[in-house]
Parts: C-alpha cells; sequence; structure tokens
C-alpha cells in the first residue's frame, strides 16, 4: 500500500481541517513547500496536495504556491481543490502537478470531467468525498445527490486513473478510516481507491493494508505526531505495527 502524506493550503498555511469545517482549522506550518523534502527524505512516493481556498471558491485559488510547492517537490504531487474545468486541469498540469484530483465536477459537470479523463489518460483522480454514503460537494457543504458507489462507478466508466475516496465525517478527527465503507467501494468499482479521513493509528494503516487498499492518505495523524512518516510508510509496505 502507497501512503501519501496530505498538504491542505488555506490562506498559504498548511492547515488541517475538522469535518471538512472552515471555522474548524489549525495552521501546521507556515511555510508548506518546505514539507515536501522531509516527505521524500521519509520514504512518500507521492504528495497529495489540497486547495481548501479553491474548494470553498469553486475555482484555484493558489496557483502561485501550489506551483512552488510542486516545484521543490522531488517526487509526483497529486493536486486537488476548485479543479472545475478543462482549463484548471491544464494549467495543474502545467505547474507540474503529476495527477489532478477532481470532485464537485465529477456531479456537476460529469461531460467535462469524462473528457479530461481520456484526454489524460492515468492522470485523473476523482475524489468520491461522502457523508453517511452521499457524496458531498462544493467544499463538503452540500449534497451531491448521488452515491460514493454510484460515482465511482461513473468514473471507473469515464477510464479515471482512481478514485480518493473520504468519509468527511471522519476527517481530521482521529475517528478512524470508515474501512467497511472503503472496502466496499474497491469491491464494486473494479479501479484503485486511495482512502483518505480519519486514520490515527498505525492499527488504522494496517487495518486497511490488510483490506486489499491499494494507497492511502495521512495528514493531521502525521501533523499531531500519534506517528512518524516512516513508521507509516513501513506499516503500508507490510511492517508488523
Amino acid at each position: 500500500m502507497k501512503l501519501l502524506p496530505a498538504i491542505d493550503l488555506l490562506d498559504g498555511k498548511a492547515v488541517r481541517l475538522e469535518e471538512g469545517r472552515r471555522d474548524r482549522v489549525t495552521v501546521f506550518h507556515d511555510q508548506p513547500w518546505l514539507l515536501v523534502d522531509d516527505f521524500a527524505a521519509a520514504g512518500a512516493e507521492r504528495v497529495h496536495v489540497v486547495d481548501l481556498d479553491g474548494a470553498f471558491a469553486g475555482a484555484p485559488a493558489q496557483r502561485e504556491l501550489i506551483a512552488r510547492l510542486v516545484a521543490a517537490s522531488p517526487i509526483p504531487v497529486q493536486v486537488g481543490g476548485g479543479i472545475r474545468d478543462r482549463a484548471a486541469v491544464e494549467a495543474v498540469f502545467a505547474a507540474g502537478a503529476a495527477y489532478a484530483v477532481l470532485g464537485t465536477a465529477a456531479v456537476k459537470a460529469p461531460a467535462m470531467v469524462e473528457d479530461v479523463c481520456r484526454a489524460f489518460p492515468g492522470r485523473i483522480v476523482v475524489a468520491v468525498d461522502a457523508r453517511d454514503g452521499v457524496v458531498a460537494v462544493e467544499g463538503w457543504v452540500e449534497s451531491g445527490g448521488v452515491t460514493a458507489v454510484e460515482l465511482g462507478l461513473r468514473a471507473a466508466a469515464w477510464g479515471a486513473a482512481a478514485l480518493l475516496y473520504t468519509d468527511v465525517a471522519r476527517d481530521g478527527i482521529h475517528a478512524g478510516p470508515n474501512l467497511a465503507a472503503t472496502a466496499e467501494l474497491a469491491r464494486q468499482v473494479g479501479i484503485d481507491v486511495i482512502a483518505s479521513g480519519g486514520v490515527s493509528s498505525l492499527g488504522d494503516l494496517a487495518a486497511l493494508r490488510d483490506a486489499g487498499i491499494p494507497a492511502v492518505v495521512v495528514g493531521r495523524a502525521l501533523y499531531d505526531r500519534r506517528f512518524t512518516l516512516a513508521e507509516a510508510i513501513a506499516v503500508a509496505r507490510g511492517a508488523p505495527c
């Protein structure tokens, strides 16, 4: 299982939100581009970056900061947050990102997302952010009116490289991942599912690994020093916890 450390950007800083709520934010680093070298040195193979300002605004809001972060990274970076049209996808790739993550657009502009999946094979990740099994959009503040499985099946048919599945209710609060829902989604859609949200211990990582989940995003647990990135990567690769 691959482990992807997360950098969530808000007002130019690396932060973590609780349950996706902007009013429940903790700032962890005011120079987020400095984090990527540490991640690479610990053995990370990819970094997950989210433009939270863009997610709330509906359009990328931190292009310069993301370009600086990507340029500083010795490992591939996947970028999401506010990417709602093809021009935004192309801009992310022009900045050097290896993958673009689209969530709200997959619900509200499915034809466009299908188009970019086919135009950029192997580089589009569809975010499936769900609360009680129903997809949440617009920075997790609106219901998308579709289930996680339904959206996952659509994305698989479009040719998405992977799904990024987040149980919104567990994100940033150390509640543990929704293992059952993640595993069931992976079973039904037939493409890689990247787990996200709720990981709080090495045991959580071992459970995801043993369930056959191919990749996981970890954020707050790293910043809160519940374990080191090197320890997490070792467990993800098969070491006992």
